[in-house]
């Protein structure tokens, strides 16, 4: 029952506050949306303690502000949210609902590869095992490039096809299958070996070579959901190629590069500027790739004497890598991608063999251990990239 102020009447009839307003929700991959709304002015006569979010499917979650993460979603089931403000005396009534999503599952998207080169990409689903399906093909066949994704949007951008470095950058629909559309392209320098990573709005490549093969230190960044060129966004700490990176929602951080170094440097997504320095790997690294949880950041192989070895840093503090575990091989030039909890590495190239690889080995970023077998590429590739709409940058 309503009060003249417009408030809930509490069950001991006292004023419970109004609802919240301006309920939004992001995400649904892999049954976790953030639900984002704003509290009430009117907080009854008490202040507010909590609010609950509450889907249409009837699972929900607690919180003390917004967002609210909830959990445990039906996937491929259309859903929406609504809010409610709780004081001592009672719940406010719920909230307008919010529009609707459809959780799904995380999708890898492998891209590219030297061999050839190609042009194929092929997808996995993140939390089952097995071999990739075909996706489509890129604008232009080429490796070495860069990506970085929304939940919805991969961007893949520069890279090599085998006798010129690229400044194309292409983008497709993760959710779905098909042909990459042009996006736009790099700064004017045309980019190899650059190092990726996004969060939800923002990615960001980082040093490469040009076309002449001179290492850069210049970072620059696309807004995913849109299209056009890049832009400048700072440098790195010194000149780079093959940098692995991997982010937060809000840092990004790239490990190793320039052909074996150690160093670890970070930026803040959100905004533009320098990277500033943040620790050092168990061993130098160039050329692998990396995966992030959002809170953890694991990073795996390279080109330096194909080693198998994996770190992790905490992605919110600075400090040096510590030592994770083992690929299934030992290989460089391979890519990673992963969601929040798993992280899986596909194809790259034995340096002392020259031997390309089609495996892909998976491990769960919360532990440490030792790579297990996820299933094979369609073909055994070196220099292939991936990305997901799931990783922990989003």
């Amino acid at each position: 029952m309503a009060n003249r102020n417009g408030g809930f009447i509490g069950t001991d009839g006292l004023d419970a506050p109004d609802p919240p307003t301006g309920v939004t929700v992001s995400g649904g991959t892999d049954g976790v949306a953030s639900i984002s709304f704003t509290a009430p002015t009117d907080t009854g006569t008490s202040a507010i303690t909590g609010f609950v979010a509450t889907s249409s499917t009837g699972v929900g979650a607690t919180g003390t502000s917004s967002p609210i993460s909830v959990s445990s979603l039906t996937l491929d089931t259309a859903v929406t949210f609504r809010v409610l403000a709780q004081n001592v005396y009672g719940y406010s009534a719920p909230s307008d609902a919010s529009s609707s999503i459809t959780p799904s599952a995380s999708r890898g998207v492998w891209a590219g590869g030297a061999n050839g080169p190609s042009n194929v990409m092929q997808y996995i689903a993140i939390a089952t095992t097995g071999n990739t399906t075909d996706f489509g093909d890129l604008t232009v066949a080429r490796g070495d490039t860069a990506t970085g994704a929304s939940s919805t949007r991969m961007v893949v951008a520069g890279g090599n096809n085998n006798s010129n470095q690229s400044n194309v950058t292409d983008y497709i629909t993760i959710a779905t299958t098909g042909n990459a559309t042009d996006f736009g392209d790099t700064l004017t320098e045309k980019r190899l070996f650059n190092g990726g990573l996004s969060n939800s709005t923002r990615f960001v490549m980082a040093g490469g070579e040009d076309g002449d093969g001179a290492a850069q230190n210049v970072i620059q960044y696309f807004t995913i959901a849109t299209t056009g060129n890049a832009s400048d966004f700072g440098n790195l700490l010194a000149t780079s190629y093959g940098a692995n990176g991997a982010a937060s929602t809000t840092r990004g951080v790239w490990m190793g590069g320039l052909n074996g170094t150690n160093v670890i440097q970070y930026v803040t997504i959100g905004t533009t500027g320098n990277a500033t320095d943040f620790g050092d790997l168990v061993s130098t690294r160039s050329g692998g790739g990396s995966v992030s949880s959002g809170t953890r950041a694991v990073t795996g192989g390279t080109i330096v004497n194909s080693q198998d070895l994996m770190d992790y840093i905490t992605i919110a503090t600075t400090g040096n890598g510590t030592d994770f575990g083992n690929l299934s091989v030992g290989r460089g030039r391979c890519g990673a991608l992963g969601s929040t909890t798993r992280g899986v590495w596909g194809g790259g190239q034995i340096d002392s063999s020259g031997a390309n690889q089609d495996v892909m080995d998976y491990i769960t970023i919360a532990s440490t251990g030792n790579a297990s077998d996820f299933g094979d590429l369609a073909s055994a590739l070196d220099r292939v990239v991936g990305m997901s709409n799931g990783h922990g940058g989003l």
